[in-house]
């Protein structure tokens, strides 16, 4: 009866409080007590049985003590509460499309551009627990690294193994759409949707960026994609004679491209000049696609004072019977 029990006025127990005055005020009394009737000596009582009197002496006290606090839980007005919950919940699919050519590895972003995008990807997929998510990698041409799944785990691992020159470089943004298309159009999700990140121009593959996205528009998948680079130049690891050295050259990133493709799609094509940046980019998609939840509630509260006001009631009948009774004392 008691379960999920709540109080609609918890104010009332500061009243609480004036338990402790009136502990005091006892215990004070208790020493200033004197007797009755006095007698010189006590030594005829010497030999006599303690009863259950004497034990229960300050019992009146105890009662009146409950009382008060369980006439204070029924002025708080203690309620259970029954309630039902059915929840639906329709996920959403999504493909990460990520862009692994060897420009990836340019450092304006911190280790570079392609560790920086694993790691914030990451972040994403573990905050989307309900949805199945797959993923996609590309540079001159594509290939899927994990489909649709909900283990995220496993999809997570798959990540940490990312790494550029897995696959031959150059920049098939088309073939890397496409590859994500043709793994969502048989899905029965209530939205599907594409994130296609990449560094530069389209300049590898056999289906134009366009193309692809018309595909993704008649299977109603809608597409998000994101330019990476700093503004300007950036440091891109060349190899030498002399070794690996770094040297600054341009950031072109066919934004012009990754805008129709978003456009055609109704998604939204976003740029990322930092890892900060990129970050809130991957938190407004997460809250732009939020999975669709239809949650039907019923609750019903039920009054529960009746069995502490018997409790206060009870103790206050029965303090009153032991006072005027077998704990009468003598004035």
């Amino acid at each position: 009866m008691l379960n999920n029990l709540e109080f609609a006025h918890p104010n009332f127990f500061y009243l609480l409080l004036v338990l402790l005055p009136m502990i005091v005020w006892y215990i004070f009394r208790q020493k200033q007590a004197n007797a009755s009737v006095q007698i010189s000596s006590l030594q005829g009582f010497e030999n006599s049985k303690k009863t259950m009197r004497l034990y229960l002496r300050h019992s009146l006290f105890v009662l009146r003590l409950i009382t008060i606090v369980f006439l204070i839980f029924v002025l708080a007005r203690p309620q259970s509460t029954n309630s039902w919950k059915n929840v639906t919940t329709e996920g959403i699919d999504i493909i990460m499309a990520m862009d692994i050519s060897s420009s990836m590895l340019a450092v304006d972003f911190k280790p570079d551009r392609l560790e920086a995008a694993k790691e914030v990807a990451s972040q994403f997929i573990s905050g989307r627990p309900s949805d199945r998510i797959g993923l996609v990698v590309f540079s001159g041409e594509s290939i899927t690294q994990c489909p649709l799944t909900t283990d995220h785990n496993v999809l997570l691992n798959l990540f940490k193994d990312i790494k550029s020159g897995m696959i031959e470089d150059g920049t098939a943004i088309g073939s890397g759409l496409g590859t994500s298309v043709n793994r969502l159009k048989d899905s029965k999700a209530i939205s599907k949707v594409i994130i296609l990140l990449t560094d530069g121009v389209n300049n590898s593959g056999d289906i134009a960026p366009t193309t692809a996205a018309e595909i993704a528009k008649a299977f109603g998948i809608r597409v998000y994609t994101i330019g990476v680079g700093s503004m300007g130049t950036a440091p891109y690891p060349v190899q030498t004679p002399f070794g690996l050295q770094y040297q600054d050259m341009p950031v072109e990133i066919d934004e012009d491209v990754l805008t129709q493709i978003s456009s055609i799609t109704g998604g939204k094509y976003f740029r990322a000049t930092n890892k900060a940046k990129l970050e809130e980019i991957y938190s407004e998609i997460d809250k732009l696609e939020k999975s669709k939840i239809d949650v039907k509630e019923f609750s019903k509260r039920h009054e529960e004072f009746l069995l502490f006001a018997f409790i206060a009631f009870g103790s206050f009948i029965l303090e009153m019977l032991l006072k005027y009774t077998w704990l009468k004392n003598i004035p």
